[in-house]
């Protein structure tokens, strides 16, 4: 996976894409070549929906490695949408194929 958007809960090995391209049309659901802060959040909370089998919006519980504590679904979209920023270099609203594929950004 790609450091640029290997962030929190993701996809699983054999779903992750190989490209950074492949990531973006993965993610780009409109289809206009650019990852949109929505889009992104988005699809790296596909994970959380995952993970999370009672639906309640929190992570807790055997949903959980051992060890670690919950997480709501505010806050793991906060981190992302915080992850999305970082990565959006030139400030622009959008990930290209270039962003989504540079290391993460310090925060």
């Amino acid at each position: 996976m790609f450091a640029g958007i290997a962030s929190g809960m993701s996809v699983s090995a054999q779903d992750a894409p190989r490209t950074p391209r492949e990531y973006l049309q993965r993610m780009d659901a409109d289809g206009d070549g650019r990852v949109s802060r929505v889009e992104y959040i988005t699809y790296m909370g596909r994970g959380f929906d995952r993970m999370d089998r009672d639906g309640n919006g929190v992570l807790e519980g055997d949903e959980l490695p051992t060890g670690a504590h919950p997480v709501a679904r505010a806050d793991h979209e906060a981190s992302l949408a915080a992850a999305f920023a970082r990565q959006d270099s030139n400030h622009d609203g959008f990930l290209d194929a270039r962003e989504l594929a540079a290391p993460p950004r310090a925060h």
